[in-house]
């Protein structure tokens, strides 16, 4: 697992290379401010071995972040990262794990048969009812949740996953209704609250695409703050003392910053906030994924924003953009190859824009 001890001494390894403040506290330590993905690519051998690469590289460079899912390329992801990590020329205790349960995942490859497939491994095995499941993938039912945690920890080869996300959560509003949603939602914390107990995960999130920076009124809205009391009341059903719920997962980047400009949450006082606000006054870390919109941001930026962005590409400037907003401890960005890791990686040699300069894109 991740320590204390052991991510301030890889902070010290590599911390002179980088910008200020690329190293941001998170947990008993410190993480880096730009983390490694793993969803992209085809479920082939070839690019395992690519990913391999691109992760042992990005490892022993100074990124010691690494984000995963159980269903990421039909679990070949968790499986080359827990491989890199053996590999790589650091220590397991320098490295944040973090990875997610939600979509129901397949072994290596589509099977022929998938919706056989899913009958066989989640209906008929208990681990979810036909109610709980989702456009006939997704489900964030108690067994199931359970399930995966073993499934992360086994694949990965780990004895401790640090951050363990529901992922998507908003995606059961597709067949029921929010209030359900939330009991889901509460239900699935339970889980991993005891898994935290445990100590098989270290602490937990949310992964959402829409859920928390669309208006309340949208079919896939989540309140942040009714997801905060509902892992309040699961540490408590639990005998947990505080809340293991501490991240948030969300799309942010230059082209899709509804998660600091949206006001939809309702603070105590009866305010309206954003996502990435409301998480940093309420002290969750946000992980932003989509930093780079699909790739689309290593070609182009809108002018209005790059001028004032540091860094030597397109690429550079926009992670340097996610990394920046209030209450981000880091930006999200693919690793499928190695000249795009030591791109990514050479983008934290530049200082993030600081709170003015950043709040001065949106006037």
């Amino acid at each position: 697992m991740a320590t204390g001890p052991g991510t301030w001494a890889y902070r010290d390894r590599f911390g002179d290379s980088f910008g200020r403040t690329f190293f941001r506290r998170f947990g008993p330590g410190v993480v880096s401010s730009i983390g490694i993905g793993t969803y992209l690519g085809e479920p082939t051998d070839e690019v395992d071995d690519r990913y391999h690469e691109s992760l042992v590289l990005a490892l022993e460079s100074g990124i010691n972040l690494v984000d995963t899912a159980s269903n990421y390329r039909h679990g070949r992801s968790e499986r080359v990262v827990g491989d890199a990590l053996r590999d790589a020329d650091i220590d397991r205790d320098a490295v944040v794990v973090a990875s997610k349960a939600g979509f129901v995942p397949f072994d290596r490859s589509r099977p022929d048969n998938p919706g056989a497939y899913i009958r066989e491994t989640v209906l008929d095995s208990g681990l979810a009812s036909a109610d709980e499941l989702a456009h006939g993938s997704h489900t964030i039912a108690p067994n199931f949740v359970d399930e995966m945690v073993d499934r992360s920890l086994d694949l990965t080869g780990l004895d401790h996953i640090d951050l363990y996300y529901l992922h998507n959560p908003e995606t059961q509003l597709a067949i029921t209704d929010r209030e359900t949603v939330y009991d889901r939602i509460e239900a699935a914390f339970e889980v991993l609250e005891r898994r935290v107990a445990a100590d098989d995960i270290g602490r937990y999130g949310v992964a959402s695409w829409e859920a928390f920076r669309v208006a309340p009124d949208h079919d896939s809205y989540l309140s942040l703050p009714e997801v905060v009391r509902r892992a309040e009341r699961a540490a408590e059903t639990v005998g947990n003392e505080e809340s293991g719920l501490e991240a948030i997962q969300l799309p942010f980047n230059v082209v899709m910053a509804d998660a600091f400009t949206a006001d939809v949450h309702e603070t105590e006082a009866g305010e309206l906030t954003s996502a990435l606000w409301y998480a940093h006054e309420h002290g969750l870390h946000v992980f932003t994924s989509a930093s780079l919109a699909q790739g689309d941001l290593a070609t182009e930026i809108p002018e209005a924003v790059d001028g004032v962005l540091s860094g030597d590409t397109f690429a550079q400037r926009a992670l340097n953009f996610s990394r920046s907003a209030p209450g981000v401890t880091a930006a999200l960005v693919g690793a499928s190859s190695p000249e795009h890791v030591a791109e990514n990686v050479a983008a934290g040699t530049f200082d993030p824009l600081g709170a003015r300069v950043f709040d001065s894109v949106f006037e």
